[in-house]
C-alpha cells in the first residue's frame, strides 16, 4: 500500500493533481517560511524542502506513535513553493493590500520570471529515505495596467494569496501578453515536469 501527501494547503495545487487524475492526501506543512538563500531558484528548492521535509516527519513520528493501528506504507510527499521574480525583487504572497498593488504596478507592463520549487521525499515501508528537489522557470510578460485596472482587480480580492499578487487562470489572465515555459508552472505546480522527474527516479505515480 502506498500514499502520495501534499505538503500544500494551495488550493491550485490540489486542482493541478486532480486533473491529472491523482489520488493524494493533503498534510500543509505549518512551519516559518525562513529563507536563507539569495537567488530565486535557490530560494524555491529550500522552502519546498522545508514544507516536504517538516510533512514527512510529521508522518513518521505519527505512525510510530501509532504503530499498531498504521499499516506499514510507501510514502511520496511533494513540497513546493513559488515566487515571482521581477526586477532584482522577490515577490511572494502580498502582505496587504498595499504590497500587492506595489506588486502589479511593478509586474505591469514589464516582464517577470516565475520559479516553483518542487521537492519529493519518498520514505519506504522498511523506513528508508531519500529526497530530491528541483526548479522550474516560466517568464511571462503582461500588457501596461492603468491605475483603474490594479484597482479594479484588487476589489476581486484574488491578490491576496498568490506569489506576486496575481493569478494567471483567474481575473489576471486578460492582462497576460505572453509566457515563455510552463503555464502550470505559473498556477503553482509543473506538473509535467514534475512527472518526467519521478520516471528518471523509477516513480510511476499511477502505480504507486
Amino acid at each position: 500500500m502506498s500514499r502520495i501527501i501534499l505538503a500544500s494547503a494551495s488550493p491550485r495545487r490540489k486542482e493541478l493533481l486532480e486533473q491529472i487524475g491523482l489520488e493524494f492526501e493533503i498534510w500543509p506543512a505549518q512551519g516559518e517560511e525562513i529563507v536563507t538563500k539569495t537567488l530565486p531558484e535557490e530560494i524555491v528548492t529550500e522552502l519546498s524542502g522545508r514544507k516536504a521535509e517538516e510533512t514527512a516527519s510529521g508522518i513518521v513520528s505519527y505512525n510510530e506513535k501509532n504503530a499498531g493501528l498504521v499499516e506499514p506504507q510507501d510514502l511520496l510527499v511533494i513540497g513546493a513553493d513559488t515566487v515571482v521574480f521581477c526586477e532584482g525583487q522577490i515577490l511572494g504572497k502580498p502582505k496587504d493590500e498595499d504590497d500587492a498593488r506595489r506588486m502589479l504596478s511593478l509586474l505591469s507592463g514589464n516582464t517577470h520570471s516565475v520559479y516553483t520549487g518542487v521537492t519529493f521525499v519518498l520514505i519506504s515501508r522498511s523506513g528508508r529515505a531519500g529526497e530530491y528537489s528541483f526548479a522550474e522557470r516560466t517568464d511571462v510578460s503582461m500588457y501596461p495596467m492603468s491605475k483603474e485596472e490594479i484597482e479594479r482587480y484588487l476589489a476581486t480580492g484574488e491578490p491576496m494569496d498568490k506569489a506576486g499578487a496575481y493569478g494567471i487562470q483567474g481575473r489576471c489572465a486578460i492582462h497576460i501578453k505572453e509566457i515563455r515555459g510552463d503555464y502550470y508552472n505559473v498556477v503553482g505546480l509543473p506538473i509535467g515536469r514534475m512527472y518526467q522527474e519521478l520516471q528518471k527516479l523509477g516513480i510511476d505515480l499511477y502505480q504507486m
